[in-house]
């Protein structure tokens, strides 16, 4: 019979890290008072530390990255509409 893996929400796994941050109990205490394997306590407590940042502010190379990309769709986009645009005036001259 196949198991499915427990998943945890984001609080509990902040709150976990959290702890795990603060080093008032070893990783092996954390683990048993928890119920969560060691090696996962360690996993979101490096998470934490790396997205860290993020909470006061995006990183300011993804967000010029995630622009650019908005920019080339919506310059698709706009490419697209005139073309379809044109089609449609060209289909209503005829008519008229």
């Amino acid at each position: 019979m196949k198991q499915t893996r427990r998943q945890y929400s984001p609080d509990f796994k902040a709150r976990v890290a959290m702890e795990a941050l603060k080093g008032e109990e070893t990783i092996a205490e954390l683990a048993i008072r928890f119920e969560v394997h060691p090696t996962q306590i360690n996993k979101w407590k490096k998470e934490l530390i790396k997205g860290a940042a993020n909470i006061f502010g995006t990183d300011p190379s993804k967000k010029s990255k995630d622009d650019k990309n908005l920019i080339n769709q919506l310059y698709q986009q706009i490419g697209q509409l005139k073309v379809e645009k044109d089609f449609l005036e060209k289909g209503l001259s005829r008519w008229t």
